[in-house]
């Protein structure tokens, strides 16, 4: 039985010279906060589907938004502006990862946001680490995305939409929001169509890793974000 991490333990995974051709690094162990957060620090996601091991990836070129060069189209300028979308964060994580993982993707045969991983990245949350950007109508949660927040950077895990553009509205305007308090770069991980229609472009695995050094230097945010808008 692999071990149970906690905040305060690190565990080494495997360097880039070893990563399979495919992007995998190892396979195993768990989803405990300790395991989830040395993994992002070093580079590092767990992507696997039901049933299966944990699978932990580390792909080679890697899909980054630079915020500065975030796209927005005149269409969602406007929709910003009308406040179509209430965006809110930190408010319902539950709610947002839940959704992500019932949404409805043509490429996939499933979901690899199993019971486990909402556990994991809820009590990720709990601790400060894992965050929520949401876009409401009135009451109902309509739109949004959840990531891992370290130092200036902040890796989105997935999306979900109900609404049209509702995403979109979540995730410009939480990059507009991150950049005014620091955050250099955004991870998206793995290539979308969605994603680079808002300005993401893929960079080789080692620019990332140098870059991920640096940002890790810089301070958390804080904690709680719901407070921020």
């Amino acid at each position: 039985m692999f071990p149970y991490l906690g905040l305060q333990d690190h565990f080494t995974f495997p360097g880039p010279d070893e990563v399979d051709p495919s992007g995998i690094v190892a396979a195993g162990g768990n989803l405990s906060p300790g395991m989830l957060l040395s993994a992002y620090r070093q580079g590092i996601f767990p992507w696997f589907n039901p049933g299966e091991d944990i699978l932990w990836w580390n792909p080679d070129p890697r899909f980054v938004l630079f915020p500065e060069d975030l796209h927005v189209s005149k269409s969602m300028e406007r929709l910003l502006r009308r406040e179509t979308y209430r965006i809110r964060f930190d408010t319902s994580f539950a709610e947002v990862i839940s959704a992500c993982a019932e949404q409805y993707r043509p490429d996939q045969g499933g979901t690899w946001i199993t019971e486990e991983m909402q556990k994991a990245y809820i009590e990720l949350h709990n601790l400060g680490f894992a965050h929520s950007a949401e876009a409401w109508e009135g009451e109902q949660l309509v739109g949004g995305l959840y990531g891992v927040s370290l130092g200036a950077l902040f890796c989105g895990e997935s999306m979900f939409f109900r609404r049209p553009n509702a995403s979109k509205a979540a995730f410009i305007t939480l990059v507009r929001e991150l950049v005014s308090r620091g955050v250099e770069l955004i991870d998206s991980q793995l290539y979308t169509p969605h994603l680079e229609s808002l300005g993401a472009v893929e960079i080789p695995r080692q620019e990332y890793l140098r870059r991920l050094e640096e940002l890790l230097k810089k301070p958390d945010l804080p904690c709680n974000w719901s407070s921020w808008l």
